[in-house]
This record gives structure tokens, C-alpha cells and sequence, in this order.
């Protein structure tokens, strides 16, 4: 008996009893729904050192208190809340490294409270400059990432006499190996030629801050011209890399791999380290048609050199950087926003034309 009133009882709740509706005191409202949130611009910023605003800052924060980024919405599957302002500009944080990145932007584009289809993309942080190319505090509009991790390698004190280098492309047997592999399978993201043109275009001439400290810091760099110029902004190739390396034998790996996998055609300048995972990530949104590739743009700006300074040695150099103390920390964090900030700002102004033109030079 016992048996058949739960058997009863359990069919009234399934099926309903009389007028009562079905599953009348647990169903929630449905909710009706509501328009995406238009976007116009996304700010990609990779770490931050303490809290959005208000204290020492990372590459976040000047975006937050400057572009006003007062809004905020949480990203439950993200590495932290994104922020937007009135004139729909989004700042996301990434964290640091590839992984984060991927799954990060990953998240926020495939959000259904948010139209990312004309959106443009600024991923703006800090990285280590090549000291042939750029000096501290330096701006980098990228026209390829070029991946760091991905291949294989020998431990230094085993590489064969014969090789370059102890790194060697994925699915070959030997450094630099013809002809390059294709498909690759994420070596190397080509961006917008036309846009990172237009982008150098309108910012070439922002100054940028200088200081006492970063000119001693450039005297040491003897022979390389190009690192005791006071910053400047200009157009190259950017390394992203998990690995933080240093030092002038990873320098002349990474100029070399760059020239791999660009036939040639590419100049290493600066490394970082979440760009690939980003950029992987906007790839698979394109091909979802989230977002547009584009419309992505990467800049990088220069707060320490990638290598050490002559009559240095590499161990040296890296543990005066540890703990982020980088010669041009402030200027180029700065910097990063400054010259980022002329290219939101004239999206925003001439969305009316930007929405449906991707900019280029004229």
C-alpha cells in the first residue's frame, strides 16, 4: 500500500493532477529575451597586477580608468569580468600565457550576451624588444605572430655540432627544414597587412615617454642603433611563447624562426607570450562567423630588451628582470595604451563608416 501511494504520487507530479500545471512550483519564469550588446571595439590586455584601477598598473588598467570601462559584466568561464564603456568599447583580461588567453577569449566569443560580428580587436600588452630593431619603450603594430612553442627540441648541451639551434619544426628531423611544413598547424598568424598600415599610419607620430632611466639603460646597447633611439612606433613581427627566453643565442633563434615560417619575408622585433593563444582563438570564432579576423589588431610595446646588453651575460640580464623589473615597465604600459587608445578612439568616432569599411593607408 505504502508502494502504491508514492507510485501515486510520483504519476500527479509527472502528468499533472486537475488544474494544477505541470511542474507548477519548481519551473522558472522563462525570461524574454533581449538584443546582444553591440560591439564596436575589444581591448585584449594580458595581465594586471592588482585590482581594475587605483594602484600600480599593469596592462589593464589605464584602459579601465582612461576609456572609463565603468561597466561590469561578469564572464563566469573567462579569467576575470570584462568591462564596457558608452560607446561600446569592451576590455577583457586574458591572464597570462596561451592557455588562459584561448579560453578567455574563447569564452567572451562565444557569450550570447554580446555582437562581436563588427567588432575590432586591439590586443595591446608589453614584451621583450630585439635591441636591433627597437628601443625601450618602442611601439609594435604586428603583421605576423609567430608561435614559440610548438616543435620539437634538444636539450642545449646535446644539440648536434651541425645545428643552429636545439629547436626543430614540428614533424621535421632538423632545424629550419625546406620546405616548410603545410598546413601548419598554428606557427604562424598573418594579420590584416592593410589595417596594421593604416594603424602605423595614424600613430607614427604619438610621442611616447622617455626617461633617465631608460636612456642609461640604452647606452649600454653599443652597436645597435636602432635600441638607443628614443621610442618610436613602427611595424614588425611579434614571438609568442609560454617560455619566457632570453638572451642573445634565443634572439638570433627567434629572428631565424621568424624568417622560417614567413618565407623570408618577416622581421622579428618583439616577443610576448599570449598572442597565439588569442589569436587561435579568433580563428575559430571567424570560422563560426562570431567575429571578423580582419579586424584584429596586435600591438606590443618594448619594456625590456630580449637580450643582454654587450660585455653582459644572459643569467645577468634575466635576474635583473625578475619580478617584472623591466627598465621601461610604466613607459611602455603606458605606451601601449596611448598609441592603442588613437586607433579606438577613431573607430568609435567614424563607426559610421567603420562599421561597414575596415580602415587601411592612404
Amino acid at each position: 500500500m505504502i508502494r502504491f501511494r508514492c507510485h501515486l504520487v510520483r504519476t500527479l507530479l509527472l502528468f499533472g493532477c486537475g488544474s494544477i500545471p505541470l511542474f507548477a512550483q519548481t519551473a522558472p519564469p522563462i525570461a524574454s529575451p533581449s538584443a546582444p550588446i553591440r560591439v564596436k571595439v575589444v581591448v585584449v590586455a594580458m595581465f594586471e597586477r592588482g585590482e581594475d584601477t587605483g594602484d600600480v598598473p599593469g596592462e589593464y588598467q589605464l584602459w579601465v580608468e582612461r576609456e572609463h570601462l565603468d561597466q561590469v559584466l561578469p564572464l563566469p568561464a573567462g579569467y576575470h569580468h570584462v568591462r564596457m564603456n558608452q560607446d561600446g568599447v569592451l576590455g577583457m583580461l586574458t591572464g597570462v600565457a596561451t592557455a588562459k588567453a584561448a579560453a578567455s577569449v574563447m569564452a567572451l566569443g562565444l557569450d550570447p550576451r554580446f555582437d562581436l560580428t563588427k567588432a575590432y580587436w586591439l590586443i595591446a600588452g608589453i614584451g621583450g624588444g630585439d635591441p636591433a630593431d627597437v628601443s625601450l619603450g618602442s611601439a609594435v603594430w604586428a603583421n605576423h605572430v609567430i608561435d614559440g612553442d610548438i616543435g620539437y627540441e634538444i636539450d642545449a648541451r646535446e644539440i648536434p655540432r651541425n645545428w643552429p639551434t636545439g629547436f626543430v619544426p614540428l614533424r621535421m628531423s632538423t632545424p629550419y627544414e625546406q620546405p616548410v611544413r603545410s598546413p601548419l598547424d598554428g606557427e604562424l598568424y598573418s594579420l590584416n597587412q592593410d589595417l596594421a598600415a593604416w594603424a602605423l599610419q595614424l600613430t607614427k607620430d604619438v610621442p611616447l615617454a622617455d626617461s633617465e632611466e631608460m636612456r642609461a639603460s640604452r647606452a649600454r646597447f653599443t652597436g645597435f642603433p636602432n635600441a638607443r633611439k628614443p621610442p618610436f612606433v613602427t611595424r614588425g613581427d611579434t614571438m609568442s611563447s609560454s617560455t619566457f627566453w632570453h638572451g642573445t643565442r634565443m634572439d638570433e633563434w627567434a629572428n631565424a624562426w621568424t624568417r622560417y615560417y614567413t618565407g623570408g619575408q618577416g622581421n622579428y622585433m618583439i616577443a610576448a607570450m599570449e598572442d597565439t593563444g588569442t589569436l587561435q582563438a579568433l580563428t575559430f570564432l571567424n570560422q563560426a562567423g562570431r567575429v571578423d579576423l580582419n579586424r584584429v589588431l596586435v600591438l606590443r610595446t618594448v619594456s625590456n630588451y630580449d637580450r643582454e646588453a654587450p660585455g653582459s651575460t644572459p643569467a645577468e640580464s634575466l635576474k635583473s628582470m625578475v619580478g617584472g623589473k623591466y627598465a621601461a615597465y610604466l613607459p611602455a604600459v603606458e605606451a601601449a595604451e596611448i598609441v592603442g587608445d588613437k586607433v579606438v578612439r577613431d573607430l568609435v568616432e567614424h563607426w559610421g563608416e567603420r562599421e561597414s569599411t575596415i580602415p587601411h593607408a592612404r
